[in-house]
């Protein structure tokens, strides 16, 4: 595969990691730059990660994936967005507090949801008996990029117009997983 092809998949898979790394931009408000930089690290190391779990695996768990994945990246974008909104629409400053806190468990979940399309593209490596080196290490770096890109950009927007983004986030996130869903099923093609 050329490098403009490996480019733009590396591209497209970077866009959940940036849609949600924009909502916890402009979700969280006392981001640290070192959060920042976890957040790009788990969700540049998954989108690495995943594709390797995907070349190694080959066509074997080809059905596997194509089944479950959508349904699994759904679940736990549908719990963490409901979250969200759930706090946000509590409206006690306990909820708030906590909503603003960093957790390594939830940036897990975020970070796997966000990646398991980038599974897919390793077992389409595998069929292609393509070299994955390159193609990890773009898709990984790019993913890096977009995150960081993208919580500075949320960032600024929140703290631009406060409020309620939670609501929001939480919306963006559901809608995410809404679209996972439909495009694993073959229902949404974009």
């Amino acid at each position: 595969m050329d490098f403009i092809s490996t480019l733009l998949i590396a591209i497209a898979l970077a866009m959940d990691a940036f849609s949600v790394s924009l909502t916890k931009g402009f979700t969280l408000k006392k981001i640290t730059k070192s959060q920042i930089l976890w957040f790009a690290i788990f969700f540049g190391g998954f989108q690495a990660f995943m594709p390797v779990l995907g070349w190694l695996g080959g066509i074997q768990l080809e059905w596997l994936i194509t089944t479950f994945a959508p349904w699994v990246a759904f679940i736990l974008l549908l719990l963490i967005g409901s979250n969200m909104i759930r706090e946000s629409l509590s409206g006690d400053g306990e909820a708030e507090e906590d909503s603003d806190n960093f957790s390594f468990k939830e940036l897990t979940l975020l970070a796997i949801a966000t990646s398991i399309d980038a599974f897919a593209v390793g077992i389409t490596y595998a069929v292609l008996n393509t070299d994955i080196l390159i193609p990890i290490i773009m898709i990984g770096v790019t993913a890096f990029i977009f995150t960081i890109i993208g919580l500075y950009l949320g960032k600024k927007i929140g703290n631009y117009f406060g409020g309620k983004f939670e609501i929001l986030g939480g919306v963006i996130l559901i809608l995410l997983g809404v679209k996972i869903l439909l495009e694993g099923l073959g229902i949404l093609v974009l």
